[in-house]
């Protein structure tokens, strides 16, 4: 494993739509397999493919209960919602009141193509919004709450 730099805003890349992800190769696994290794030595707990400059479709979170790993994340259910502040490994040290929904389903595939399905509830559900937002060039700061 090797630790990559977490993109910082003002890079083009984070404000840009993700490609799908195709492939689900070695190369896939040992990105994986660093985007974990940046994540926890930041302390963080999720981080998408353009943070560390790759305009694919694939993110990792893990808010405590093990990591996820999303290939093609979708959304297909929210319910509720939630108020708190939110940061971001690629905006350091800025936090921000977003709402988001209480609770999410995300159809995604993993690390070898597999279809699967996530929910999350709070934390959780947050941490799947703002990842699967980083894909689509959307930051926690362009969600502010006004």
């Amino acid at each position: 494993m090797a630790k990559r730099n977490i993109v910082k805003l003002g890079d083009d890349v984070l404000k840009k739509v993700c490609r799908t992800q195709l492939t689900f190769d070695e190369k896939l696994h040992q990105i994986f397999d660093d985007m974990a290794e940046t994540m926890y030595e930041a302390e963080g707990v999720g981080l998408a493919a353009p943070q560390v400059g790759i305009l694919r479709r694939f993110c990792i979170i893990d808010v405590g209960d093990g990591i996820i790993e999303l290939v093609n994340p979708v959304i297909i259910s929210k319910e509720g919602t939630q108020t708190g502040d939110e940061g971001c490994l690629s905006i350091p040290n800025r936090y921000e009141s977003v709402t988001r929904p209480m609770s999410v389903v995300v159809r995604a595939q993993d690390r070898n193509g597999n279809n699967i399905t996530v929910s999350g509830e709070g934390l959780k559900a947050r941490a799947l919004c703002h990842e699967i937002d980083h894909l689509d060039g959307i930051l926690f700061i362009d969600r502010k709450d006004k």
